[in-house]
C-alpha cells in the first residue's frame, strides 16, 4: 500500500518542521527541546510526532533534507548557467551542507545508536549530483574529462572539514576556486 501524499498545509508544516529542526539540532545539540521545534516552527508537538513518531525520526529527516536540497540544487543550478559556474555554485553550497552536518553530528550519533543509517545514500546521492555537474561540463568543454567524481568529493570534503570554523569562509572560498582551476581542460 503506498503512502497518499501530503496535503499542501500539512507538507508546509512538514518542511517547516525540517527547517527550523535543522537549525535546532545544529546549533542548541541533541536534546533540544522537541516542544521549542514545533513552536518556533508555528506548530503544535501534536503535529510534530504526527510527522516524526520520534525524536531521532526527525533527527534523520532533518539530515536527509538537507542532503536532497543540497544534490537536487545541481539540476536547478545547471538549469540556470554554464556548467562550471554551476558546479562552482554548488561546491559552495556542499560547503554549507558540511558545516550543517557537523553541526548536527551529536544528535545524528543519536540516530545511529538507536540503529537508524541517516548516511545509507548519501554518497551515491552525493556521486549522483557531481557527476550530473561533471558531465555537464565536459560535454561543454569547460571541465577536464580525467577527474574521478570521488576525487572530487574527497576535495571538497578536505575543504569543508579545514575550513569549518566560523571565520574561514573566505579560506575555503579561495580554496574552492583553486579546486576549480585544476578541474579546468589544461591548455
Amino acid at each position: 500500500m503506498s503512502e497518499r501524499p501530503l496535503r499542501a498545509d500539512a507538507r508546509r508544516n512538514r518542511d517547516r518542521l525540517l527547517e527550523v529542526a535543522v537549525r535546532a539540532f545544529s546549533t542548541d545539540g541533541p536534546d533540544v527541546a522537541l516542544e521549542t521545534i514545533a513552536r518556533s516552527a508555528g506548530v503544535g508537538i501534536g503535529t510534530l510526532y504526527r510527522h516524526f513518531p520520534t525524536r531521532e525520526a526527525l533527527v534523520e529527516a532533518a539530515y536527509r533534507s538537507e542532503l536532497d536540497r543540497l544534490c537536487d540544487s545541481a539540476e536547478e543550478l545547471l538549469a540556470s548557467g554554464e556548467p562550471d559556474r554551476a558546479l562552482r555554485a554548488w561546491m559552495d553550497r556542499f560547503v554549507d551542507y558540511l558545516a550543517t552536518k557537523r553541526g548536527m553530528a551529536e544528535a545524528l550519533r543519536m540516530v545511529i545508536v538507536s540503529g537508524g543509517d541517516p548516511f545509507a545514500h548519501s554518497r551515491e546521492r552525493l556521486t549522483d549530483a557531481l557527476t550530473m555537474l561533471l558531465d555537464a561540463g565536459i560535454r561543454g568543454g569547460s571541465l577536464r574529462a580525467d577527474v574521478p567524481v570521488l576525487d572530487l568529493l574527497t576535495g571538497l570534503n578536505g575543504v569543508a572539514l579545514a575550513t569549518g570554523s566560523p571565520g574561514q569562509r573566505d579560506q575555503a572560498d579561495r580554496l574552492l576556486d583553486l579546486m576549480m582551476d585544476g578541474l579546468r581542460p589544461r591548455t
